[in-house]
């Protein structure tokens, strides 16, 4: 359609498509839900809420919770309800994005709805960091680099050695480097002291894995305030509604409240990785997320076998390099010990 920007005619869904399951292991999100009696207080919040008008500009209220939560300053930090919109207004600012491959679709997704140069360099053998390629990669103009720690969707957790070389070259050549902790609270990760030491990094995290909270959308950019006030500038204004704004609060006024379920889930991974171990014909590669790549001799057989058995998981064969490989969530003990059963009985 012409009345469209040309570029735009290579814009894809994001991909993914619903599919009904009694066990839904298939997008990394909680195996809990928020805490119930968290549930209570952020329902009565809303209760006080003014319908009527609209929520802060820019989520002031839940900047100054969070600014105290990660010990950053509230001028450096941007929300959004979603991570997504936060990978979207980057790719929209920068003069190019830098990428491994495969890697979290919406880096060159939202490179691509925003008509930005865009460039992956492949992953090495055992899904290592290309650390040299990517170093050549940032010597050209500068742009903004998005690096998931623990990658998506491989789990595999980088060594700090090697972002601190990334993050080194992003302050020698002007570019921007974006480490994204979706999954940090899984991993014991933290790339707070290497973004305060240096304005050319940033992190990325969100409310929807650690925090339980997939269903409200929301996530955050910790940076520096002049980094900040840019991608500030293309969020559009208002875009944390009052009731998001709320839960967040509610969330954030207790954070203790998360480190048992976090705690949970990494026992939980465990127990998983060492059950697909056994299997005679798949193979669960080690994680630091919420979620586990596992290649088997079939990916789509792996997934339908599943399904018919009532088990949701996430195909991710149609990247480079992960041919036979599905990915699952890791779920509620019970849900884990379906999905073990299930893959038991398949070859």
């Amino acid at each position: 359609m012409n009345a469209f920007k040309p570029h735009l005619v290579a814009v894809a869904d994001y991909p993914y498509a619903k599919v009904d399951a009694r066990v839904k292991l298939d997008q990394n999100e909680s195996p809990e839900d928020f805490p119930l009696e968290l549930k209570a207080r952020a329902l009565a919040r809303l209760e006080a809420l003014s319908w009527n008008r609209y929520p802060e500009l820019h989520a002031e209220d839940v900047r100054t919770a969070l600014a105290r939560h990660e010990g950053w300053p509230e001028e450096g930090i941007v929300l959004a309800p979603g991570s997504n919109l936060l990978v979207l207004a980057l790719a929209q600012g920068a003069r190019s994005v830098l990428d491994t491959a495969p890697a979290f679709p919406y880096y060159k997704g939202g490179a691509t709805a925003a008509g930005t140069p865009y460039r992956a360099v492949p992953l090495g053998d055992g899904f290592a960091l290309p650390v040299d390629a990517l170093l050549a990669a940032m010597e050209g103009p500068p742009g903004v680099l998005f690096l998931p720690n623990p990658h998506a969707p491989t789990g595999r957790l980088f060594e700090t050695e090697q972002v601190e070389r990334l993050a080194a070259r992003a302050r020698e050549r002007d570019w921007l480097l974006v480490v994204d902790e979706a999954y940090h609270a899984f991993a014991g990760t933290d790339s707070r002291p290497l973004a305060r030491a240096n304005p050319n990094v940033a992190v990325l995290r969100t409310f929807s894995k650690a925090w339980c909270l997939g269903g409200i959308r929301a996530g955050y950019l910790l940076a520096a305030p002049r980094v900040a006030s840019i991608v500030r500038a293309l969020v559009p204004p208002f875009c944390i509604p009052a009731h998001t704004g709320a839960i967040l609060l509610t969330a954030l006024e207790a954070p203790g409240a998360f480190a048992p379920i976090h705690a949970r889930i990494r026992a939980e991974r465990a127990r998983l990785l060492a059950g697909l171990a056994a299997h005679p014909s798949w193979k669960p590669y080690p994680s630091a997320a919420n979620y586990l790549l596992v290649r088997t001799p079939d990916a789509k057989a792996a997934f339908d076998g599943l399904v018919a058995k009532g088990i949701l998981v996430r195909r991710q064969d149609h990247y480079a390099g992960l041919e036979g490989c599905i990915r699952i969530s890791v779920g509620t003990p019970a849900e884990n010990d379906a999905l073990l059963a299930a893959a038991a009985a398949m070859r």
